[in-house]
């Protein structure tokens, strides 16, 4: 019995040794950029539906609310599923890794839009009104004035919000991203230990959103005292 679970645990740790490196690659080489591209093209359109829904045109203003709608009602994986597998039923077929950036790049994209939307709604009505006094149109208020207050605004959600991409870009396993969840996939079906290995993997994860924490706090603190 004892030189069984000696022997088990021998393996246990070989196990994990081994399959540290691919996962941490598939998160240096996969799940990482897959999230920087997604939330800097997400904070784009973020900005860009946020300004449709405050524009006061009826047309743009629609558009983005049937755009925030969908991707909010609708599940994540679902929209990946409807990127990389329905898309081909209409001809248009995509690798892997663009299918993931679009389909988190649009969620990202409605959500922060909200949080945008938000923040320049907080910023009280007479700075517009100062701008403007001074001759400065509707773009130079909104780009000088209006923008970099909302951002100190947004920063905190928006920080959340790209924590919460790293841990959602699991989700492209489910379309053969070679990322960390797809690479732990892969050792599991070759070990048959998913314990250890869904363990190991949400332990990257962990350490990768806590470290993103620590940086976010730095930013809330610097921006906190600027503000003071």
């Amino acid at each position: 019995m004892l030189t069984s679970a000696v022997f088990d645990a021998d393996r246990y740790i070989d196990i994990a040794q081994s399959s540290f490196l691919p996962l941490l690659k598939g998160a240096l080489f996969y799940s990482i950029p897959m999230t920087l591209i997604s939330f800097v093209i997400g904070i784009i359109l973020a900005i860009t539906t946020a300004l449709f829904r405050i524009s006061g045109i009826k047309v743009l203003s629609g558009i983005a609310r049937v755009y925030i709608s969908i991707i909010r009602g609708t599940p994540l994986l679902v929209q990946l599923f409807i990127i990389f597998f329905g898309l081909t039923s209409v001809g248009i077929k995509l690798d892997p890794f663009p299918a993931a950036i679009i389909g988190f790049s649009l969620n990202t994209g409605a959500y922060a839009s909200e949080i945008i939307r938000a923040a320049i709604l907080s910023i009280p009505k007479g700075q517009w009104e100062a701008s403007q006094s001074i001759g400065m149109s509707y773009g130079q208020s909104l780009k000088r004035i209006i923008l970099p207050q909302a951002t100190r605004v947004s920063i905190p959600p928006l920080s959340n919000s790209f924590i919460s991409l790293v841990k959602d870009t699991s989700l492209a396993s489910t379309i053969l991203v070679a990322e960390m969840f797809r690479k732990a996939q892969e050792i599991v079906a070759n070990t048959y230990e998913p314990l250890l290995l869904y363990t190991e993997a949400a332990f990257i994860y962990w350490m990768i959103c806590f470290l993103l924490s620590l940086v976010q706090d730095q930013i809330e603190n610097k921006l906190n005292r600027y503000v003071s």
